[in-house]
């Protein structure tokens, strides 16, 4: 219908039946976002997933004053009082607002854990222009359990997950990177089982990187910068799925290992490589295909914190890559309880000490863990409010960002066949660095014996020419 036509209807109708028409189009629209905010907040139950329901609630907001707005303009003969959009800065949804005021909503009840007193009230501005400030001022909002302001997003409560991510993922990037160069550097090290160890180094080292280029980004973005933002964040996702797909390999490779040892011949690294870097990339071609047509909020705005690329977003879109990595962790879970029942079998066989058939079961259950990916496991859910949620989120925090070290440590520098390596790569460092010294010395040395024996006759024969005493025969 064309918006002569709609016009046209619209003042057909009196002020009563304009109401109603308003009401069924927002309901309906609103309907249909509800449905959709279900189905997803069925399927989370994160924190980001909590997020997400906050930004469809935004979304739905949205959708009924613009089609309120769009009505008004209607009735009032096509004239629209220019204003402010509705806008969420990942805390509040700030509703449209006149341009040239400033709009005041109640402080938020909860935040990360931590509960504000909502009699204080929070701003943001609304330019003459209609465009909102990129700063919300949060100043006035308290923790009801004392009087010091605290502000979102400098919150220690906010922060420390943030600072402990970052603290880790530097410490895996560094470990991981001395050991790959360890792998490649020793010809004693390359076998199948190190290749693709050094693989899952490789997606780690990755991971890592682009988790701190994210980081930046997200502090340095403007809006020239959405090619590289894009770019930035396909790759991250791509290595980030990469991840567990190198994970499930690994899981594979050991179970075809000790399980069906009948057929861990007949897999070669090409299947591997396929599987660990092939299979990604088609899922975040899908993704990225799906993500490029999804209609988008306009650019959010967090305590100056200014987040232009949309992309960044958590969205259901998501799944298309979440799925396949959450199998790969599934299937691997499936391995590490095959794996281990097969130890434990082969440890009771073997007539040990019970406390040494525990203590190793334990030893390859801890060494497994980090390796299959089942870290992501253990913290998949967790409590939604309150001070255990900030323990639980600084803890899954250190678990996930500190899983490549964990596995650099025991697989590469607790490693005994590594560790042999690198004292027999020292020795023989050692010994050719000795051989050359010793051969410099006694180069030296012959060097200086020739030159003392040169000077020694010289200097003889420069006191023979020249000394007081007569050369001929005494009478």
């Amino acid at each position: 219908m064309a918006d002569d036509d709609l016009r046209a209807l619209v003042d057909s109708l009196d002020d009563a039946s304009q109401e109603d028409l308003a009401k069924v189009i927002a309901n309906f629209s609103v309907d249909m976002l509800q449905r959709a905010s279900a189905l997803i907040g069925a399927q989370q139950g994160s924190s980001g997933g909590q997020l997400q329901n906050r930004t469809l609630q935004c979304q739905q907001q949205q959708q009924r004053e613009e089609e309120q707005a769009s009505l008004e303009a209607l009735a009032s003969g096509g004239k629209r009082i220019l204003q402010c959009p509705s806008s969420f800065d990942s805390v509040l949804c700030w509703p449209r607002t006149n341009a040239g005021s400033l709009a005041v909503l109640p402080c938020f009840e909860e935040f990360k854990g931590v509960h504000y007193d909502t009699t204080d009230n929070a701003t943001r501005f609304c330019f003459p222009n209609g465009t909102w400030d990129h700063y919300s001022d949060y100043d006035r909002c308290h923790q009801n359990s004392g009087s010091i302001p605290v502000v979102p997003d400098f919150s220690p409560n906010v922060e420390l997950p943030a600072i402990i991510y970052a603290g880790g993922y530097f410490l895996s990037f560094a470990t991981l990177v001395v050991a790959l160069i360890i792998f490649l550097s020793f010809k004693d090290l390359r076998c199948l089982r190190n290749t693709i160890h050094a693989n899952l180094f490789l997606t780690y080292i990755t991971s890592a990187l682009l988790w701190i280029l994210t980081l930046f980004l997200q502090v340095i973005t403007t809006e020239s910068s959405q090619a590289g933002c894009i770019t930035l964040v396909i790759m991250f996702q791509y290595f980030y799925l990469t991840n567990f797909f190198w994970m499930f390999v690994e899981g594979l490779y050991l179970y075809t290992l000790v399980v069906q040892t009948f057929s861990s011949d007949n897999i070669s690294f090409i299947i591997y490589a396929l599987i660990g870097w092939g299979c990604p990339a088609v899922c975040i071609l899908v993704w990225s295909i799906a993500k490029a047509f999804a209609p988008h909020l306009e650019n959010e705005h967090f305590n100056g914190l200014e987040i232009d690329c949309a992309w960044m977003r958590e969205s259901h879109i998501d799944w298309i890559f979440k799925v396949p990595a959450s199998l790969a962790l599934l299937v691997n879970l499936v391995f590490l309880i095959r794996i281990m029942w097969v130890l434990i079998t082969k440890l009771r066989s073997a007539h040990t000490l019970e406390t040494r058939q525990y203590y190793k079961a334990s030893k390859a259950l801890l060494v497994l863990i980090p390796l299959f990916g089942i870290t992501y496991l253990l913290v998949l859910t967790g409590p939604e409010q309150g001070i255990s949620r900030n323990l639980f989120e600084a803890i899954r925090a250190f678990l996930i960002s500190t899983q490549g070290f964990f596995v650099a440590l025991f697989y590469c520098f607790l490693n005994s066949e590594v560790r042999q390596t690198l004292r027999h790569g020292f020795t023989r460092w050692r010994e050719s660095r000795n051989i050359h010294r010793n051969s410099s010395i006694k180069n030296r040395r012959h060097r200086a014996s020739k030159d003392y024996s040169l000077r020694s006759r010289t200097e003889s024969l420069r006191l023979t020419s020249t000394s007081p005493i007569p050369t001929g025969h005494y009478e």
